[in-house]
């Protein structure tokens, strides 16, 4: 059993407890989920997880504020259970976060939808030559009347080819790099929209290339206001950073559970591997971790939730620690599993594979430090 105590701290309220308990409760049920058909495993977790009514808080009603905190403690709890779940409620919120902050009421009708674990969602920024660099994306809307067309490429894109609505950012040319961007809500059955590859990946997950050939939107598929696609990009990786870093700390915590089992059960020399003073040096190293992650993320989502308009220095600050510490404590825990924890389906084996694209999506590693440094050097 994962050490629940951090929910005692201050950061929390007794909804967030009641929270943690009702999901840790579902997770015992429903968790791990088949994973032999990955599309058709995700599908299945969001329905679920839609009739549960998790999902309810991937998104926020009109007026309302998404609850950062909450966010991070279902994605927390999931990960430590089963990655493809935590993947799975992860972009529901992801991929209706623009809707969620900045949708109409008749664009927030898809997100009903996928709070309901009835449509399965997508966040289309990244393209073949714009990762981290959002300012340098190319793939155009042009406006055409009462129309736009959207023509290029996204990849990398989570959901991609399971997905039924799409928030594609796109060039619209209000001004030069970041002030020339613009958002479009895309259902997957438009016109010219075309999965062009499934991506495969270390730990299986359903991604893809999205090619828009001359895509027919209506001018009313634009989110926001035209040329805001930068800002409402960055509005939504604010809030969901942290739960990048929650997500890290999920798998974390499981690799402490498995490490501290294994130097319990397992005998070296006569005695259990906790009797090593090594031994348990590298556990102490991996709860010290694991906790500080724990303190950087619910004070990320706690400032969010309090009210602050943006936290980009904590949030990048949580996302990066969480995830880079995560990577110490995986690898530790299979170290500390010897051969099992090389081998093929064994949970360590399965973490050490989860946790390696945190560190790069949604702002990898090195660029989080730049931006903690241009958040410092400001202030």
């Amino acid at each position: 059993m994962a050490d629940t105590s951090f929910l005692s701290w201050p950061f929390f309220e007794a909804k967030h407890r009641e929270l943690a308990e009702k999901l840790e409760s579902w997770c015992a049920e429903h968790l791990p989920a088949d994973h032999g058909d990955v599309d058709e495993a995700c599908l299945g977790l969001v329905a679920d997880l839609g009739a549960a009514g998790f999902l309810k808080l991937s998104g926020a009603d009109e007026g309302e504020k998404l609850d950062v905190r909450s966010l991070c403690i279902l994605r927390e709890t999931l990960a430590r259970h089963d990655g493809l779940a935590d993947f799975a409620f992860a972009m529901q919120g992801l991929g209706m976060g623009a809707v969620s902050l900045f949708g109409t009421p008749e664009q927030r009708e898809w997100l009903a939808r996928t709070r309901a674990g009835k449509a399965i969602s997508a966040f289309a920024l990244t393209e073949p030559a714009s990762g981290s660099d959002v300012a340098n994306i190319t793939a155009s809307a042009r406006r055409d009347g009462n129309h736009f067309v959207l023509s290029g490429e996204k990849t990398w894109i989570s959901n991609g080819g399971i997905a039924d609505i799409y928030v594609v950012f796109a060039r619209t040319g209000e001004g030069p790099g970041a002030k020339g961007l613009s958002a479009f809500l895309v259902p997957a059955d438009m016109p010219g929209f075309e999965i062009a590859e499934r991506l495969e990946v270390i730990a299986p997950h359903p991604l893809a290339r999205l090619k828009f050939n001359d895509v027919r939107l209506p001018a009313d598929a634009m989110i926001g206001e035209p040329g805001a696609g930068f800002r409402i990009a960055m509005s939504v990786l604010d809030i969901f950073r942290a739960t990048v870093g929650a997500a890290a700390l999920g798998f974390a915590r499981r690799a402490l559970d498995e490490s501290l089992k294994r130097a319990k059960e397992r005998e070296l020399f006569g005695a259990p591997l906790a009797e090593l003073q090594m031994v348990q040096g590298h556990l102490a190293d991996m709860a010290l971790g694991v906790d500080a992650a724990a303190l950087l993320i619910y004070r990320a989502a706690w400032t969010k939730d309090m009210g602050a308009a943006r936290v980009t220095r904590e949030a990048s600050m949580a996302k990066l620690y969480a995830t880079e510490t995560a990577q110490q404590v995986i690898d530790q825990a299979v170290q500390l599993h010897g051969g099992d924890g090389v081998r093929k389906g064994t949970i360590v084996e399965s973490l050490y594979r989860e946790i390696r694209a945190l560190r790069i999506y949604e702002g990898a590693s090195d660029v989080q430090k730049i931006v903690i440094a241009r958040q410092v050097l400001g202030s």
